[in-house]
């Protein structure tokens, strides 16, 4: 307790007073509170900058939206692998392979739930292993559909490092797979992440139609050759639109 930062200590005591109050002014917030109006009037400062609070016409304070940003978030990431699970059952009975969900965090790929293929050669991940978004079908499906200033901003700053004997390690032809597979709705790799494995990936939709996971069917690259893909595309664009319809997606831009 003693190691914590006072000032956020402090900004957090302020923020907890909207628990209970809808608007304050910074005179009631001095006063609820006990903090010095100096050290209030900074913060609010700081917090409004942030969008942690925002300033309505009676020069008083409410919670920002952010709080509503950070809260759809939340929400999502927790009751996604709830809502996927069936769906993803249902995918690897219909397909045959490996079903993992990715969602994109701090710029990186993390799996929050895979089911393994029942046949006896596979391709192994686990829950918790992280991958650049640059490489496989399910993370590049979540680099794809990011705001385009910050996926120009991922490219300009990341360095496209090898993986596998067929990690993309060209900028320019990063771009050109990224548009086909917005385009397309579905990503395709082959020994991206791992020799010789291969996976489909399609995106997930939220209600604000923000992509906020991937899906994806992964096995071995024999599995996954020109004349067995259009099916398990069909499969995994199915599977994700599914998930995205319970997520409370309207499908404005069908994948």
């Amino acid at each position: 307790m003693q190691d914590k930062n006072k000032t956020v200590v402090k900004s957090m005591d302020l923020l907890n007073l909207f628990r209970n109050y809808p608007k304050l002014s910074l005179g009631e917030m001095v006063q609820l509170s006990g903090i010095p109006k100096t050290s209030v009037h900074r913060m609010v400062g700081s917090l409004e900058e942030m969008g942690f609070l925002k300033k309505e016409e009676n020069s008083k304070y409410s919670l920002g939206f952010v709080f509503l940003e950070f809260g759809q978030l939340v929400k999502e990431r927790i009751d996604i692998r709830k809502i996927a699970l069936p769906i993803m059952h249902s995918l690897r009975e219909d397909a045959g392979e490996a079903v993992n969900l990715v969602i994109n965090e701090g710029n990186e790929a993390i799996y929050i739930e895979k089911l393994e293929t029942m046949q006896p050669v596979r391709v192994y991940t686990k829950i918790g292993r992280r991958a650049p978004l640059y490489g496989g079908a399910c993370p590049r499906i979540l680099l794809a559909f990011l705001p385009e200033s910050e996926l120009e901003q991922y490219i300009k700053q990341i360095e496209l490092k090898p993986i596998a004997m067929e990690t993309i390690a060209d900028k320019d032809y990063l771009l050109q797979v990224l548009a086909e597979s917005k385009k397309n709705g579905y990503s395709i790799s082959h020994s991206e992440l791992q020799d010789y494995s291969s996976a489909v990936a399609a995106p997930i939709f939220d209600s604000l139609n923000q992509v906020v996971a991937g899906i994806s069917l992964v096995g071995p690259s024999m599995r996954f050759q020109e004349e067995h893909l259009s099916k398990l595309i069909e499969l995994i664009k199915k599977a994700a639109n599914e998930i995205s319809y319970k997520l409370g997606w309207k499908g404005l831009d069908r994948i």
